[in-house]
């Protein structure tokens, strides 16, 4: 998910129909206290959680029902929603955390006064799914597998992988800072005198990179596309509910040599009411009950945190060293930085921006300023501009293309490109029809014309309306069904729903590109080019 507040609000059907069914017994009298809704109803409690905890759901649902607290969730990655938290913009619109963890968040000094308490509720490691294969190509046994291994086959092109984004998700992030600290040989928190020190070998690591997202279940779904991707690092509760059909039956192994887990607590904020504080105590008290916490083993593959409660059967004994999180918000923020500009692969992005006459007005102007915004500023956090040694290629279109200009942002020396960028999107203007499938063909010939590249490689269409060109669907089609395989399969188009737009036809275009679509007709336009940079 992106910086900035969430807007997509999950309410599960169950859940309503249970706040609805507990509501109509207290107004029909039905109710009395003590059944857990109480005379007035279920309580509601607003909690900001990581999104891939949505696969708590039903036990949420069973929650409300058996304790009359219901929780309305909203999903983000966690280190978005430790930024909304410490920015204050979580200040009253939501009573509780359950994020993969706080470790992140208390690194800030405003952290301690906006918390009031947290609880673990499970825990899962960083861990490293394999396609069957891959180990025994490799001649490694799953126990004795090292991140220094793993180090090894990257740099010599024997092993690829895919990652979450570690400015977007928290197990990115665990999985840069187990890396780190292996490779690094730190036996404490991470300094940045570590970092520095590892460079070399993490930049070796991450030429084995060939998946990159902002979530998850994106990862998982473009991973089971890709075979020439050999491995997915994630967390242990993730890459086990993927070890099955579509993601090629992947061998969960956790490196010998340590990792970072995730705990889940379940965290009140200062900014919650009384009531909210007294239903969360109650929903807290629920979830670490020992029912809860093997339905939360048995469904989701986490690790329970009561003692009398076994994890499910599928989850290995053994334990793994645990690797600690940096120890100053400077070292943690200075570990995103060097990777965002120096240590991952680079970026290769075309975007393909309607310019045609309905953009006129008030359209191209949030445009040119959610653009803008990606050139950022001398003090531009990581993941807020565009990145160093990252190529930026602009085609307006509206009839036709209007320009094709690429700007590469020199590394150490970022300015001279993104005021070259700044300028040219200051200057587009509106006028014509909207060209959209030939438009994307020429972004397509534009990327291929010189064959493969090492980076990672997208198109961002947005467009406020429908084609309105002879060149079709159809034809769009056939000419992606030409392309080589290995250039249909690393080029995914991310399409933005913007205006008047035609959500069924970005959501195709994104679905026939191994993409995804973003909306902003209900967020903002820079809200969506953010939460893209998580996949490019």
């Amino acid at each position: 998910m992106r910086p900035g507040t969430p807007r997509r609000r999950a309410a599960a059907l169950l859940t309503a129909l249970a706040l609805a069914l507990t509501t109509a017994a207290a107004c029909s009298g039905d109710s009395e206290d003590g059944d857990g809704g109480g005379s007035d109803g279920p309580r509601t409690v607003r909690i900001l959680a990581s999104s891939e905890l949505a696969d708590t759901e039903p036990l949420l649902e069973r929650a409300a029902e058996e304790t009359g607290v219901r929780a309305d969730i909203t999903w983000s990655g966690t280190l978005d929603a430790t930024r909304l938290v410490t920015s204050g913009e979580a200040d009253g619109e939501y009573d509780a955390l359950w994020l993969a963890t706080n470790d992140y968040l208390r690194l800030h000094p405003e952290a301690a006064e906006r918390i009031v308490s947290e609880t673990s509720i499970v825990t899962s490691p960083v861990a490293l799914g394999f396609r069957p294969t891959v180990l025994d190509r490799l001649g490694w046994e799953p126990e004795d597998v090292t991140w220094g291994a793993v180090h090894r086959a990257a740099a010599s092109g024997e092993l690829t992988f895919g990652m979450t984004d570690p400015l977007r998700s928290n197990s990115g992030y665990s999985a840069l800072i187990s890396v780190t600290s292996a490779l690094s040989g730190a036996q404490s928190a991470l300094t940045q005198q570590d970092i520095d020190d590892s460079g070399p070998e993490l930049r070796e690591f991450f030429t084995g990179q060939r998946l990159t997202s902002g979530s998850s279940g994106w990862l998982a779904t473009a991973f089971a596309e890709r075979p020439d991707v050999d491995a997915l690092i994630n967390y242990e509760s993730v890459l086990m509910s993927r070890a099955g059909p579509g993601t090629g039956d992947l061998t969960v192994v956790r490196p010998t040599d340590g990792v970072v887990t995730a705990r889940y607590p379940l965290t009140v904020l200062t900014s919650a009411s009384p009531e909210s504080r007294e239903a969360l105590r109650d929903l807290t008290e629920y979830l670490r009950g020992d029912d809860a916490q093997r339905t939360l083993t048995e469904d989701t593959l986490r690790r329970p945190v009561a003692t009398g409660v076994a994890p499910a059967a599928e989850l290995p004994a053994d334990r793994r060293r645990e690797l600690p999180y940096p120890g100053s918000l400077e070292v943690a923020d200075g570990l995103l930085a060097e990777f965002d500009h120096r240590l991952r692969r680079p970026s290769r992005t075309v975007y393909v921006l309607d310019t045609s006459a309905s953009m006129e007005g008030e359209r191209l102007a949030e445009l040119k300023e959610a653009m803008g915004e990606l050139t950022g500023t001398a003090g531009s956090p990581p993941g807020e501009r565009f990145r160093d040694r990252e190529e930026v290629t602009l085609m307006p279109f509206n009839s036709d293309v209007v320009s094709v200009t690429t700007h590469t942002v020199a590394a150490g020396d970022p300015e001279p490109a993104l005021a070259d960028i700044r300028a040219e999107v200051a200057a587009l203007t509106a006028e014509g029809d909207t060209a959209v499938y030939r438009s994307l063909m020429e972004a397509y010939e534009f990327l291929t014309a010189d064959g493969a590249s090492d980076a990672f490689t997208s198109i961002v269409l947005m467009t406020d309306g429908e084609n309105r060109d002879s060149v079709t669907a159809e034809d769009f089609e056939a000419f992606h069904r030409e392309l080589p395989a290995e250039q249909r399969a690393a080029i995914p188009v991310f399409t933005v729903l913007f205006g008047d737009g035609d959500r069924d036809e970005l959501g195709y275009i994104a679905g026939l590109t191994g993409g995804e679509l973003f909306d902003a007709v209900r967020e903002p336009l820079g809200d969506a080019f953010r939460e893209i940079r998580g996949y490019q």
